[in-house]
């Protein structure tokens, strides 16, 4: 008995090894309606792959997610602080011009 339960466990282990190295996709929509007339639709997709097969095949958003890694928050930080300093400049840039422009522009009084 204990000789099938050995066998059945290392047939499992192989089937689960071979799905998430290969990955397998499930895909479904469902659409509620009343009398034809189409009030929500849900599409669902399952993807079930190891870690790598994700990667190789470009699903990586839980490295960049700040809800899922530190390192994400650290750098969407970062890039927002990088944004921040150049919008300051370019403001910066436009008051002056702006105020170049008043000062060169002759003053009308009507």
């Amino acid at each position: 008995m204990a000789v099938e339960h050995s066998a059945q466990s290392s047939t499992i282990v192989d089937v689960l090894e071979k799905v998430l190295d290969k990955g397998v996709v499930i895909a479904g929509d469902i659409t509620v309606g009343i009398a034809d007339v189409e009030l929500l639709t849900i599409k669902i997709r399952l993807i079930v792959a190891s870690v790598d097969k994700a990667k190789e095949i470009g699903m990586d958003w839980w490295e960049t997610d700040p809800y899922l890694t530190s390192k994400a928050s650290d750098n969407n930080t970062k890039a927002l602080e990088e944004e921040n300093q150049r919008l300051q400049k370019r403001l910066e840039a436009l008051e002056k011009s702006m105020e170049a422009n008043r000062l060169q522009a002759p003053e009308t009084n009507q």
